[in-house]
């Protein structure tokens, strides 16, 4: 894992809680996001532990430049501020995952290993915050309402559980199918839509108006393309 932060003593806080674990390790640290930018094509981490305000390059820019890369190592985002354009920005930027510096060393572990392992993970207040945004008419964006369009039915259905926060299992007992079939319909879905992971659909999601607070499946077909 990379750390980047511009305080040094957050940055040595952050790399003793991951190299204490056994299977995590921290190949370096760096001080800005053009730094960080450099770091992670030299190093090719699996992830990278990103501070959002910096001097010079911050850490959206530099989320952009690393989750663009379609070979990059994946972003979580770990900040002070949890002020919606930043979660916003993070995500649309391809982060993988948004969590605020006051979470505890377990969550913080668990949400490096969730990240590295190709999904992604939202803090329960960042979630709520972004449901909350989206219900009182954040616009949607044309190309993703167009990109609703390449979906089945089925996967639209899945899209729509994906963002109301059900895992696999959750889903399957929904739609009465196996957990291997719903696997099989994110993927496709994913892949479609070209997302790295489920924080990214259910960013789309809300961007579409797929989904909205109170929504049920049998309206989707009312609120997206």
């Amino acid at each position: 894992m990379l750390v980047v932060d511009d305080q040094a003593v957050v940055r040595a806080g952050f790399a003793a809680i991951v190299d204490a674990e056994p299977d995590l390790s921290v190949v370096g640290e760096a001080g800005d996001g053009a730094s960080a930018v450099a770091m992670a094509a030299e190093l090719r981490p699996d992830v990278v532990l990103m501070d959002i305000r910096m001097p010079g390059m911050d850490g959206l820019t530099a989320t952009r430049l690393i989750a663009g890369n379609e070979d990059g190592p994946r972003v979580l985002v770990l900040t002070t501020f949890d002020l919606d354009a930043h979660v916003f920005e993070a995500l649309r930027a391809g982060a993988s995952g948004f969590l605020l510096k006051d979470a505890r060393a377990d969550d913080l572990l668990a949400a490096v290993r969730v990240v590295a392992s190709g999904d992604g993970i939202l803090a329960p207040a960042v979630t709520g915050r972004l449901i909350a945004a989206f219900a009182h008419g954040a616009p949607a964006r044309p190309e993703t309402d167009e990109a609703l369009e390449r979906l089945t039915p089925r996967e639209r259905e899945v899209l729509f559980h994906i963002a109301s926060g059900l895992n696999n299992t959750e889903i399957g007992e929904r739609l009465g199918v196996s957990v291997g079939t719903v696997k099989t319909h994110v993927n496709a879905l994913l892949r479609k839509l070209g997302l790295r992971d489920r924080v990214q659909a259910t960013v789309l999601a809300y961007d579409t108006g797929l989904i909205r607070p109170r929504t049920t499946p049998a309206e989707q077909g009312r609120t997206g393309a």
